[in-house]
C-alpha cells in the first residue's frame, strides 16, 4: 500500500513539473515575461552617428523595459557587421541600412526589415577643402580616393549610386574604409581621402573646422529624392526572417518600443531628444549636435512602417549598381514587413 501511494505521489509530482515547465516559456521558446525580462542582443552599425539615434534613445526613454525586454545594444562600425552577427545567430537584431536585406536575399539568405527608423540616409558626400576648387559635381569624384565607413557598407552603395547616376563606375574610384567621426575627419585631414560619405554629427564637424564641404546633401526626404533619384528608407531595425516567424510575440514588443519612441522623437525638441543621450556622443560640442539633429529630424520615420515605392527603388539601385544582385530574383516582400509596426496600439 505505502509502495503504491509512493508511485502516485511520484506520478502527481511529475505531473506536476511538467505543468510548470510548459508555463515557464511561451509559444516561441523564449522565457515568458513572467519569469523576468525577455533578453535581447542588438547590433548597431555606429551608436553615436545620429542615424542610429533611435536605437540608444529607446533604451535611454526606458520603452524597451516597459515592454518587458532586457535588450543589450553592442555598437559595432558598420551595418554590414551588424548583419554578419544576425545571420550568425550571435545576435537577436541590427541596426544598419535597408539595401542589405536585398543584397542578402540575392546570397540566399533571408533577412527582413521589422521596423524603419529612417525614411531618407542622413548622409552626405562630403569633399575635402584641399581639393574643392577642383571638384564642382559628382562626376568631378572619377579617379579621387572616397572614404566609407567599411568596404560594402551602406555609405559605399550610397556613393556608387550616386556615380552611377552620373556614368562613372565603381573600379574609377579608391574606396578606402575609414569608419566615421575622429577616424574620417583624420583620413581628410591627413589627405588619404579627397572626400568621403559621413553621417552626423561628422558631418558638421567637417564643415565647422573648415576640413571639408558637401558636395551632396542625402540629409532629408527633399534632398536625397534630388541626389538619388527618388525614395531611399536606410536605417532599419532587421532580423532573421525564421526568427520574425517563430518569436512573433518577442518581435512585436520589440516593434512597439521603437514606435514609441519614434512619436516621442516627433512630439519633441531636437534639444529634448539630444538631453537624453550620452554626453560623449555630442564629441565636445552640444551646441552642434542639436544643430546637426535639427537639421536631419525629418529623415526619422513617424510611424515606423516602410514608405510606399522605397522598396522598390533601393532594389532598382541595387540591379543597376550591385553585380551580385543583378540577374537574381528578389521577393521584395521578404525583406520587410509592416505587420508589427500596423499592430502597435
Amino acid at each position: 500500500m505505502k509502495s503504491s501511494n509512493r508511485q502516485l505521489c511520484l506520478m502527481i509530482g511529475l505531473v506536476l513539473l511538467l505543468i510548470l515547465s510548459a508555463c515557464g516559456s511561451n509559444s516561441t521558446g523564449t522565457t515568458s515575461s513572467s519569469n523576468g525580462p525577455i533578453p535581447l542582443k542588438i547590433m548597431v552599425g555606429g551608436l553615436s552617428k545620429q542615424i542610429y539615434l533611435p536605437n540608444m534613445l529607446t533604451q535611454r526613454l526606458g520603452y524597451f523595459s516597459q515592454e518587458g525586454l532586457n535588450v543589450t545594444l553592442i555598437d559595432e562600425a558598420s551595418g554590414q557587421s551588424s548583419e554578419n552577427e544576425v545571420l550568425a545567430g550571435q545576435v537577436e537584431a541590427g541596426s544598419g541600412s535597408y539595401n542589405h536585406t536585398i543584397e542578402l536575399q540575392a546570397a540566399g539568405k533571408q533577412m527582413e526589415c521589422v521596423v524603419q527608423l529612417g525614411i531618407a540616409p542622413g548622409e552626405a558626400e562630403m569633399i575635402s577643402t584641399k581639393v574643392a576648387s577642383q571638384i564642382h559635381s559628382v562626376a568631378d569624384l572619377k579617379g579621387k580616393s572616397l572614404g566609407v565607413t567599411e568596404l560594402g557598407s551602406g555609405t559605399q552603395t550610397l556613393t556608387t549610386v550616386l556615380l552611377h547616376n552620373v556614368g562613372v563606375t565603381p573600379d574609377q574610384v579608391h574606396f578606402i574604409p575609414v569608419g566615421a567621426g575622429a577616424t574620417f575627419i583624420a583620413a581628410m585631414q591627413q589627405g588619404k581621402i579627397d572626400g568621403g560619405m559621413t553621417t552626423e554629427p561628422t558631418i558638421s564637424q567637417v564643415i565647422s573646422q573648415g576640413i571639408g564641404k558637401v558636395l551632396v546633401d542625402l540629409r532629408d526626404p527633399q534632398t536625397t529624392q534630388a541626389g538619388l533619384g527618388g525614395p531611399y528608407p536606410f536605417i532599419c531595425v532587421f532580423m532573421n526572417n525564421a526568427y520574425v516567424n517563430s518569436h512573433q510575440a518577442v518581435v512585436q514588443k520589440l516593434v512597439n518600443a521603437y514606435v514609441k519612441t519614434l512619436k516621442w522623437m516627433h512630439s519633441h525638441t531636437a534639444a529634448q531628444v539630444a538631453d537624453m543621450m550620452p554626453s560623449d556622443y555630442y564629441a565636445g560640442n552640444k551646441t552642434l549636435y542639436v544643430q546637426a539633429l535639427q537639421n536631419q529630424l525629418a529623415i526619422f520615420s513617424p510611424d515606423g512602417n516602410m514608405p510606399a515605392g522605397g522598396p522598390q527603388f533601393v532594389l532598382t539601385t541595387e540591379q543597376e549598381t550591385n553585380t551580385s544582385v543583378q540577374g537574381k530574383q528578389i521577393d521584395l516582400n521578404a525583406t520587410y514587413t509592416n505587420q508589427f509596426t500596423n499592430s502597435v496600439s
